[in-house]
């Protein structure tokens, strides 16, 4: 098997290529290397995929040439779509790069998954498309139009753009919108990333909404763990789906949307006092008002991710902070 990730060099897309290497699949990666964040941090964990099986191309897949080049030249039969511009906050100042990097990107990718008769096209949405929606848990059968950030839109979109391919051109695809991912080798632009730094360095955390909130944080073990058993699990149309009462999560289109998240919800302070545990010092609080874009509470209902891969998110919040926090140490010294 050939796969073909993007975002090879981001959080999520370095551990999904060490575990497909690690399963004796050829793997070529795509990162365009920008410094939205520490290019350090993204150069250190390329440096742990070297392996005869990988093959990395520094490239934007907003360059539809490039991205065709890199299609004709490795021919994939899997193609798992993690670049994108990610973080809610950012959009506000910068919405631009979300169209370029998260719909026109995506499209240079969808053109070629449809032109070289790929066999299955993965790719990450998010929990933000949830955006206004207040019932709980978030399920894919959940209406999900009232997006409250760019960001979420353009991730709205994606499944969007990816059903009409599915639909006009047969292409099976899945999209998977995560919740809270965290972990080691994370990005230093997530709340527990940027709080670990802060309570280390002894700075003000903020904490928005005056720390009611609570997130589905999602060990990045257990994302991967899930992409990888979904490879094997095109979709397929869904027979029995009705025009008349469409399901949101499947198609007359071999075409499927799953969520994945730990189905617990952890109360941000709560969040806040394990980390404090685990570095060995109290934070220093600033206390805001809910920021724009953001929302109260994520909580994801997976019972459909479950049914079609045997798997459920396992790895608890404390066990996931101190391998983060071990691992910040480390890296940090």
């Amino acid at each position: 098997m050939k796969v073909l990730v993007t975002g090879a060099a981001g959080f999520v897309g370095s551990h999904v290529v060490r575990r497909l290497l690690d399963s004796g699949i050829e793997v070529y990666g795509v990162d365009s290397m920008n410094d939205y964040y520490d290019i350090s941090l993204k150069e250190a964990r390329l440096r742990l995929l070297v392996h005869p099986n990988f093959t990395f191309h520094k490239a934007n897949i907003e360059d539809r040439y490039v991205v065709n080049e890199i299609f004709e030249a490795f021919r994939p039969q899997i193609v798992i779509n993690l670049a994108a511009q990610a973080g809610v906050r950012y959009s506000l100042q910068n919405p631009n790069a979300y169209i370029e990097s998260n719909v026109v990107g995506f499209l240079n990718i969808l053109e070629s998954c449809r032109k070289y008769d790929i066999k299955h096209l993965i790719f990450a949405s998010s929990s933000s498309v949830y955006g206004l929606n207040k019932k709980m848990p978030f399920s894919v059968q959940d209406n999900v139009d009232h997006p409250i950030s760019l960001y979420a839109a353009t991730k709205k979109s994606n499944e969007l753009m990816a059903h009409s391919y599915s639909h006009l051109f047969g292409l099976p695809v899945t999209g998977l919108r995560f919740f809270t991912v965290y972990g080691p080798w994370g990005r230093p632009d997530m709340a527990y990333f940027s709080f670990t730094k802060r309570i280390v360095e002894g700075t003000p955390i903020q904490i928005f909404n005056e720390g009611d909130m609570k997130r589905d944080f999602t060990y990045i073990d257990d994302i991967v763990e899930s992409i990888f058993r979904l490879i094997d699990l095109s979709p397929k149309p869904n027979y029995d789906w009705d025009p008349l009462n469409p399901e949101p999560s499947s198609s007359s289109a071999p075409y499927k949307v799953y969520n994945i998240g730990n189905h617990q919800p952890v109360d941000l302070m709560l969040f806040v006092n394990l980390l404090e545990k685990y570095i060995g010092k109290k934070a220093v609080i600033e206390f805001l008002p809910m920021q724009a874009g953001d929302v109260k509470e994520t909580y994801a209902d997976i019972s459909e991710l479950y049914q079609v891969t045997g798997f459920k998110p396992e790895v608890t919040i404390e066990s996931g902070l101190q391998s983060f926090v071990s691992w910040y140490k480390e890296y940090y010294n």
